[in-house]
């Protein structure tokens, strides 16, 4: 699932043949003229999600950090307005990096999915977990804490996991293997593996982050600016 940052994006995946969109919060929010981290107003990655989610057929899936702030019921009356059909939650905060404590962040996806069910919303949760991301212990830690959450998470009603930060295919498949539910990884420019062979490791569902998006600015940075430039001497 590519991850789009606005409209014609999004509409770009589509046409390419993908059959649901993912966002970026990293890549809406520096369209937007934000930092991530739930910089940007909360309306506003709000509007731009419902602008997204209505300008394609796909369903589409929204990065929506840890909530902006939002208590649970808010959060899913608010979003049901996009006509998104799911969220990435994270649980670390993101202005500090922390990680959530595990029966919280377990609570709060409860009550998402409870408030969803009570206002007949068939919402995917991607339950984004970031112990690798952070960095939370040793490299063994890690892992275990990211199998943990992961059980936790799905229990609490999440339909996916996604531990973002893993990279080394020996660990993804660990992952895979103990993780009773679907799992999400993203795969950088960078990665070791290629779809097929994420694919071959068990995982059901690849984004891309803001990998993306800055990849295509980059090339119009250092390549058309550059161009460009050059004819005006």
């Amino acid at each position: 699932m590519p991850n789009a940052w606005d409209v014609a994006s999004a509409r770009m995946i589509e046409e390419a043949g993908f059959p649901a969109v993912a966002t970026s919060s990293a890549a809406i929010a520096a369209v937007l003229g934000w930092a991530d981290g739930e910089a940007a107003p909360v309306q506003d990655m709000l509007a731009a999600a419902g602008r997204i989610a209505r300008s394609v057929s796909a369903p589409v899936t929204v990065d929506f950090e840890r909530g902006y702030g939002l208590g649970p019921a808010e959060l899913v009356e608010r979003f049901a307005g996009t006509g998104a059909a799911g969220l990435n939650l994270e649980d670390s905060d993101p202005a500090t990096g922390v990680m959530v404590g595990l029966a919280e962040q377990a609570d709060f996806l409860a009550a998402v999915r409870a408030a969803a069910e009570s206002a007949g919303l068939d919402l995917v949760i991607n339950a984004r977990t970031d112990s690798f991301l952070r960095r939370a212990g040793s490299p063994e830690e890690q892992l275990a804490a990211s199998i943990e959450r992961s059980s936790h998470y799905l229990a609490a009603g999440a339909d996916c996991v996604y531990p973002l930060g893993v990279a080394e295919p020996r660990v993804i498949r660990t992952l895979v293997e103990a993780i009773r539910g679907p799992v999400n990884v993203a795969r950088p420019p960078q990665a070791k593996a290629t779809l097929a062979e994420l694919a071959g490791l068990g995982v059901a569902r690849i984004t891309f982050g803001p990998s993306l998006q800055r990849q295509a600015y980059g090339w119009f940075a250092s390549t058309i600016l550059p161009a460009l430039a050059d004819g005006l001497r």
